[in-house]
């Protein structure tokens, strides 16, 4: 089952008139499927991170469409994004993006809070997250007395906190060290186990191996797309 789609989708920056327009995007069509980890993957400049920012609901493609949980996300006005952004997506930044003065519990709060969910059900949420992912004794601790692992695993679970249909993570062992990124790309499997939907761009290959499916950009557009069966073992892949 297809949980959203991209058709002919083109992004441009620059004006209409102007000398220098820079076509991110040419014409991209993409389906993903419910319970699927994918890695987007290509050069610098090839338009991975235009297109997690359309998927993200974060900016609005010049043409095409974009299809999320059987809504068209591409004609939707700002607040109605907003709204998707906050009910149907799980971020998940390579500089973990958490807000330093609030706890842990806090931090997974947050994006409950703009939804206007009661208190007890928004602590109660947090705290099964918070466990989910290791980090009960650390619930009360504010990020600058975290690891960057525990930063990164916080961010998952704010992440998930509203059960969105699909996940995007940007680099999400960027700013990790090799051992400590092998643990939040274990959580990532665990969570991909257990049906979670999983977008991931990344430009290291050993990461995007451990995907169902590679997708590779070049210059805005999609040179190669590699699935792979689920039950055979992760064959290496090969990143622009």
């Amino acid at each position: 089952m297809n949980i959203a789609s991209v058709e002919e989708l083109t992004k441009t920056y620059g004006e209409q008139e102007g000398s220098v327009r820079v076509h991110a995007l040419r014409g991209i069509s993409l389906e993903f499927r419910e319970g699927e980890s994918m890695a987007i993957c290509g050069a610098s400049g090839s338009g991975k991170s235009t297109l997690m920012n359309l998927l993200g609901c974060l900016d609005r493609p010049t043409s095409g469409r974009f299809i999320l949980g059987g809504v068209d996300v591409s004609r939707l006005d700002d607040d109605e994004l907003s709204d998707i952004r906050g009910r149907k997506i799980g971020f998940v930044f390579q500089s973990f993006n958490l807000i330093p003065q609030l706890t842990v519990l806090e931090n997974l709060e947050v994006p409950l809070f703009y939804q206007g969910e009661t208190r007890p059900r928004r602590r109660e949420r947090a705290e099964e997250l918070v466990r989910m992912v290791g980090l009960a004794d650390r619930a009360h601790h504010r990020p600058n007395q975290l690891s960057g692992g525990q930063q990164q695993r916080v961010a998952i679970a704010r992440a998930l906190i509203n059960e969105p249909l699909i996940i995007l993570a940007d680099e999400p062992t960027g700013n990790l060290d090799t051992a400590t990124g092998d643990l939040i790309l274990d959580l990532f499997d665990d969570l991909h186990r257990q049906g979670k939907t999983i977008l991931m761009v990344t430009h290291e290959a050993d990461v995007a191996a451990r995907c169902d499916r590679t997708v590779t950009l070049r210059d805005g557009l999609v040179v190669e797309d590699d699935r792979r069966a689920k039950s055979s073992p992760a064959a290496p892949a090969t990143v622009s």
